[in-house]
């Protein structure tokens, strides 16, 4: 099952996303790995603290002799299994992003669940791992999307990559991130994504400055500080993840 995670805007949380739904369902038991497919700013082995390690999802797509065994980490605090990128400018000059789609359909077999950490916007270069996916999971961050602007920002962000999912068949769902509005707000958002986009919001995370803390720890905030605001959300977010892909 592969999973990709997309959002139209920097900053909104996708890594922290991916690295901590993987983490929920990895502590489930299933086998899960979180690959870093923002190719050319990747920072999902941060927040494993999987930054230095010698070989990286940018070796594979460098060298085709190189075992994607080689590339793959299993985080002792979380278990889930990481394939990082490289953050060396030397490794992401020259790469070929077509590999990454035979890469993911090799790997994808020896995964309950694959997490595919997408670059910002329309994700142009990795468009073709859209194929071999399953799912598509769009993160909006809420913080910086005042309630007045919600049907602008729907119409310029979750509609255009809601569209692209749909190009390829994929199942959406969506997830609200670093939210700071009342409840009865919230759900008048939940309401609008869901009954005017048809498209289920997973859960919503509110703001919670342990974040930024566990990420410098390496370790995601649902392992690192598990009763904090947005663990328990995401916890609560993953079980509904856990039902939507496995029923």
């Amino acid at each position: 099952m592969v999973l990709i995670v997309v959002t139209g805007r920097g900053g909104a949380g996708k890594t922290t996303t991916v690295a901590n739904l993987s983490t929920f369902l990895a502590m489930r038991e299933y086998r899960v790995l979180a690959v870093d497919g923002d190719l050319y700013l990747p920072n999902l082995g941060f927040h494993f603290a999987l930054d230095t390690v010698k070989y990286t999802l940018h070796s594979l797509l460098k060298n085709p002799d190189v075992d994607p065994e080689w590339a793959i980490y299993r985080h002792p605090q979380t278990g889930v299994y990481v394939l990082p990128g490289s953050t060396r400018l030397q490794d992401v000059l020259g790469i070929s992003p077509k590999r990454l789609v035979r890469i993911l359909d090799e790997l994808k077999y020896k995964f309950g669940v694959v997490f595919v950490d997408s670059p910002t916007g329309i994700p142009f270069d990795t468009l073709p791992t859209f194929e071999i996916a399953n799912y598509q999971l769009i993160v909006i961050e809420i913080e910086r999307s005042p309630i007045y602007s919600f049907e602008t920002m729907v119409e310029n962000e979750i509609e255009k990559l809601k569209a692209l999912g749909e190009r390829y068949g994929l199942n959406i769902g969506v997830v609200l991130n670093k939210v700071r509005e009342s409840e009865d707000v919230v759900e008048k958002i939940v309401e609008t994504v869901e009954e005017d986009l048809g498209v289920p919001v997973i859960g919503w995370i509110p703001f919670d400055n342990r974040v930024p803390e566990s990420i410098n720890a390496g370790v995601p905030i649902v392992k690192y500080s598990p009763k904090s605001d947005a663990a328990i959300a995401f916890r609560e977010a993953g079980e509904v993840l856990e039902g939507w892909i496995f029923g």
